[in-house]
């Protein structure tokens, strides 16, 4: 039976690790750096747990304090249930640099469960060597025993229990698992591991009520394979009410008013119609990310001839759009779920407009999808006089600028004439807002200011202003989005 709480342990680790880069995201978003933190972290900590229990069980190790460890750190991940929304949200408020912040937040959250499983290999091998003849036999069996729990924790936590399970309910099922670790390795205080299974399955039946309780106030938080998503309903005074999706903080990727589901209610979305001063004749869309489907919906409600051809990477997100947010079948929309730069691969040419909303949050860019290589698909999927319009969220000037001045520079070495549009504040380029950055597939320099067009309020936030030459194109070799884009 100690052979099996050493494969539980080595499963609950990896599951710890992959529900934790959900837990963080909400607050810190699910970047390179974010995911750096975790697995540095964790690392560091189980070696602190390795070492540490090898000197405690070389002191005198005992089934039962060997099962008290794992109890423990049952109550250390119960903890991270328990904790996680207020400690993220202080941090998200107070922590200026994301690399500090996720450090922080991974150390106070995780490192104390992982420092404790780390204890479990030291503590199992020493309770079975009985020689030294056999030593090397008895740690490779162990070790090679957690390393196999880990596999399945990967496999399970990646393939199915993200996919189906809350977090919060998830630690809840590993604080369980853990506990009947622990009854492996040793019957002693029955009451007392008796008493924490049954907590645990408690709070794990009132995280799903709640949940529900939740759903029923309007209020969804769902971890699809792709990233954690929530939708809520918010009441506006005036227009009735408001539904919300987010996938990333400090951004929100979509909102629709119920009773106007047709409607760009959130203020970036309307500017995509400025491809038609650009294309007035456009027919032919491709938008890359689907979000709360608003543009899609709005140029089929509107525009009787267009065709819109939508590639979202996560099934899980149209679902909700169909679900939440009035998106409903038509014959003139076509829905890819493949990650964009691929499907862009497939995709036959001749758009009239290409709309990317991708960059949906400063916390984590897809970078293959920011690099020249990347501007160059979309320049050779477009008809002549084709236009592209991406979303940016950004400054333009200084140093919270730079992401949006090296997409510039990339897309300024393909296209050639690029307009600038930021949707906030078109005079002020020090603040952090949605930048429109369009980019004409054309002959002739494009009329970026439009004092004709049917669009004079859009295409009068066009900044005038230079735009510092100081930022290389991106590229699939060499695209540091993740250090651009925080830019704090």
């Amino acid at each position: 039976m100690l052979e099996l709480a050493v494969f539980l342990c080595g499963a609950v680790v990896m599951v710890l690790e992959m529900v934790g880069s959900r837990i963080l995201a909400p607050y810190l978003g699910s970047s390179i750096i974010v995911w750096t933190s975790l697995i540095g972290i964790i690392l560091a900590s189980l070696s602190i747990g390795y070492w540490w229990g090898g000197i405690k069980a070389d002191r005198g190790a005992s089934r039962k304090s060997l099962s008290a460890i794992i109890v423990l750190a049952a109550f250390c991940i119960a903890g991270i249930a328990l904790v996680k929304s207020f400690l993220l949200s202080f941090l998200q408020d107070y922590a200026s640099h994301i690399q500090i912040t996720s450090a922080v937040a991974t150390i106070i959250l995780f490192a104390p469960p992982s420092v404790l499983l780390g204890m479990v290999s030291p503590y199992a091998v020493k309770l079975r060597l009985s020689s030294l003849d056999n030593s090397a036999n008895t740690v490779g069996r162990l070790y090679a025993i957690s390393t196999a729990g880990s596999i399945l924790g990967t496999f399970l936590g990646g393939f199915f229990m993200i996919a189906y399970f809350g977090s919060t309910r998830i630690l809840y099922v590993l604080c369980i698992v853990l506990v009947m670790a622990s009854l492996a390795v040793s019957t002693g205080e029955k009451i007392l591991k008796a008493s924490a299974l049954s907590l645990f399955v408690l709070l794990t039946i009132l995280s799903a009520s709640y949940e529900k309780y939740l759903a029923g106030q309007g209020f969804h938080d769902i971890d699809s394979n792709y990233s954690r998503i929530v939708v809520w309903d918010a009441q506006s005074i005036g227009s009735g009410t408001i539904r919300i999706m987010t996938t990333h903080p400090r951004a929100m990727q979509s909102a629709v008013r119920l009773d106007a589901p047709n409607e760009l209610l959130l203020p970036y979305t309307r500017f995509f119609e400025m491809a038609f001063h650009f294309k007035p004749n456009a027919t032919r869309f491709l938008v890359l990310g689907g979000g709360g489907y608003s543009f899609p919906k709005y140029l089929l409600a509107n525009y009787p001839r267009a065709t819109v051809d939508v590639v979202e990477i996560d099934p899980k997100v149209t679902e909700l759009a169909r679900d939440y947010f009035c998106l409903t079948d038509d014959p003139r929309l076509n829905v890819i779920h493949e990650d964009a730069r691929s499907a862009l691969r497939k995709l036959r040419a001749g758009y009239d407009v290409i709309l990317v909303d991708v960059f949906n949050s400063h916390y984590s860019i897809p970078f293959h999808l920011t690099t020249r290589e990347t501007a160059q698909l979309l320049r050779e999927k477009l008809a002549d006089d084709g236009v592209v319009i991406l979303n940016i969220l950004s400054a333009i000037e200084g140093r919270e600028g730079r992401f949006l001045r090296a997409e510039y520079a990339t897309y300024q070495s393909v296209f050639g004439s690029i307009g600038l549009y930021p949707v906030g504040d078109p005079q002020e380029g020090a603040v952090w807002q949605n930048i429109m950055l369009v980019a004409v597939k054309s002959s002739q320099e494009p009329d970026f200011s439009g004092e004709k067009s049917r669009f004079p309020e859009l295409l009068s936030h066009l900044w005038k202003k230079p735009v510092a030459n100081d930022m290389l194109p991106l590229t699939d070799d060499f695209a540091p989005v993740e250090l651009l884009a925080i830019g704090r």
